[in-house]
Order: C-alpha cells, then sequence, then structure tokens
C-alpha cells in the first residue's frame, strides 16, 4: 500500500519533489522563450537592394542615403548590382528571399518584365516589404510603395523649353525603353508637342541609359545624314554620349541637347558648351531618404501610400548658377 500522507495545503509529501522539478523546468521554459523574444526584437533590420546599374552615381546617391539610415540604426543593407541583366536581378531577389531580408529596395532593369514580377511575388509571400525606387513596376500588386520623380513632368518641362527657344525642331530622342519612368518622360514629351507639326521627332534610338551606347549611335545618327537640330535625351548619361558624339563629329552648326536627371556633369557642361541646353533635375538624395523612411514604417506595420512623387524643376544655362555643380541636389 502507498502511503498518501499529505502536508500543509493537501498536497502528498512524495509528489512535492515532482511538481518542484516540474516548476524549475517551466521557469526555465518562459526564460528561453522570453530571452528568444528578446533577441528576435534586438535582430538588425536587414535591407535588401538592387539598382538596375551601378554604373551610374544616381544609383549610388539613393542608396548610400538609405545607409546613411541603416548605419545610424546598427541594421543591415546589403546591395546587389544586377548591371542591366533581368536574370540576375530576379536571382538577387531570391538571395534576399533565402537570407531572409526584411525589406527590398528594387530599382527594376524591366519594369514590364513578369520574371521579375513572380520573383517579387514569390517575395511578399515571403512576407518581405518591397519597394520601387526611381522607376516603377507594371504589376504594382506585388509592391508596397512606389517611389518616383514626377517623370511626366520632366518630359513637358524639356518639351516646352524647346519650343520656347525653337521655332521648329527635328528632334533625335535618346531613350531606355526597358524603364517605365522613360516611358512616362517620353509621354511628357509627345503630349506636349503633339499638333505641333514643326516639332517632331526624326529619330529614335535606345541607348539603355549609358554614355558609351549613346554616343556612337548618335555619331551613327549624324554620319548617315540624318537632319536634326535638338538630342532630346531621356537620361543624362545618354545627353553626355551625345555631346561627346557632336564634338568628334565636327557637325558646324547648334545642336541643343537636352538631359534629364540634374546630374553633376551635364550640370558642368550646361556651364561650359554651348550644346548643353538644359536638363531636368531630379533628386536621388531626396528619393534615398523617402525609402529608408518608407522602410521602417513598413517593418514597424504603419501605414504607407501606395504612390509617392518627389517634384522634378528645369536647369538651363539662364539659371546654373543657382545650383552646386559639384553634386546631387
Amino acid at each position: 500500500m502507498v502511503s498518501t500522507t499529505k502536508g500543509k495545503g493537501g498536497i502528498p509529501l512524495r509528489t512535492r519533489p515532482i511538481l518542484a522539478a516540474a516548476a524549475l523546468l517551466l521557469a526555465a521554459g518562459l526564460a528561453a522563450v522570453t530571452h528568444q523574444a528578446v533577441s528576435q526584437a534586438d535582430e538588425p533590420l536587414r535591407i535588401g537592394t538592387t539598382y538596375m546599374t551601378m554604373n551610374n552615381t544616381f544609383y549610388t546617391v539613393i542608396n548610400d542615403e538609405i545607409r546613411k539610415r541603416t548605419d545610424d540604426n546598427g541594421d543591415v543593407l546589403k546591395t546587389l548590382d544586377p548591371a542591366l541583366s533581368i536574370r540576375k536581378q530576379c536571382r538577387q531577389i531570391e538571395t534576399f528571399i533565402r537570407e531572409d531580408f526584411d525589406v527590398i529596395v528594387i530599382n527594376p532593369v524591366s519594369g514590364n518584365s513578369r520574371m521579375l514580377d513572380s520573383a517579387l511575388k514569390k517575395a511578399r509571400a515571403h512576407g518581405i516589404k518591397i519597394i520601387a525606387v526611381d522607376s516603377q513596376v507594371k504589376e504594382t500588386k506585388n509592391v508596397d510603395c512606389t517611389i518616383v520623380s514626377d517623370n511626366y513632368n520632366a518630359g513637358v518641362l524639356c518639351a516646352r523649353n524647346m519650343m520656347k527657344n525653337m521655332s521648329e525642331a527635328r528632334i533625335i530622342l535618346l531613350r531606355h525603353w526597358n524603364a517605365l519612368s522613360v516611358k512616362d518622360r517620353y509621354q511628357g514629351l509627345s503630349d506636349t508637342i503633339k499638333g505641333r507639326p514643326n516639332y517632331r521627332i526624326v529619330e529614335q534610338v535606345e541607348t539603355l541609359g549609358q554614355t558609351e551606347i549613346a554616343m556612337p549611335k548618335v555619331q551613327e545618327a549624324s554620319r548617315n545624314g540624318i537632319d536634326f537640330n535638338v538630342v532630346m535625351a531621356l537620361d543624362d548619361q545618354s545627353a553626355i554620349g551625345a555631346l561627346a558624339a557632336l564634338d568628334s563629329q565636327k557637325v558646324g552648326k547648334m545642336v541643343r541637347v537636352y538631359g534629364i536627371d540634374g546630374s553633376a556633369n551635364m550640370k558642368k557642361l550646361l556651364s561650359s558648351k554651348d550644346d548643353a541646353w538644359a536638363t531636368v533635375a531630379q533628386s536621388p538624395v531626396k528619393l534615398g531618404e523617402k525609402a529608408a523612411s518608407i522602410s521602417y514604417r513598413l517593418v514597424s506595420g504603419k501605414k504607407v501610400p501606395k504612390k509617392i512623387i518627389v517634384p522634378v524643376h528645369l536647369i538651363t544655362k539662364e539659371n546654373i548658377d543657382r545650383y552646386s555643380i559639384e553634386g546631387w541636389q
């Protein structure tokens, strides 16, 4: 027969050591859970960035603004360069998923890519917040927030300045068609000159937004006898390539070159070269600041706007003295 002698509280004496051991195990378990929760809370935020190319200081500046915020907070920023390859960019997104990043900031190589849409959809299903910066993606449902310049107005500003200074224009258009932001710029330009036959596009050239592609393409257009008096470059890198081409060809006539970005190099050329006529200034500083701020708001569970549009402004020979030519605005 087993003794059931009871102590105070009616608990059998033989049961007390068992209960004491159980209490110790429970306390240890709670401590472990608490430690784990604290550890998770203390884990740094992980932001992954991928821009269409790092061969452009515009994206370096955006990234630097994000880095300032992550460095201040002791968080992690990992930046990957797809070098204008959409396949490579999609693999980079897979890397961010595999390494459990919290946020992906993407400047898409191609905004129309179904492969990219699929990669972003997978990232969101994994719980990663997605921010598109500088250029949008077509399938916005896969993106939490899009942060872009007023690209349509950039095209409008270029067109209006051209019409103000010229009674007619025969335009070579330098474009980067994979970037939906560039299509918005084109639309602003096209809508503004529509119904005005004195202003017409005589040639369109794909440059991928690269100086080293734009220069030989403009040289070729000149050698082929294309009659033009305006180069409308929808980014500054291409505008700089066009200016170099005109220098090398010695065209012997005034050709006005427009750009969009407001880069330091283009602003310097506005101050020193007759053919450099204007650039529409974006602010990669503001784009980067907003991307950083939205990243932290998203992971904190706060509401953010679906789209943020940053204003642009025209820089010309007439107002260049109001701006620093040493960097970005």
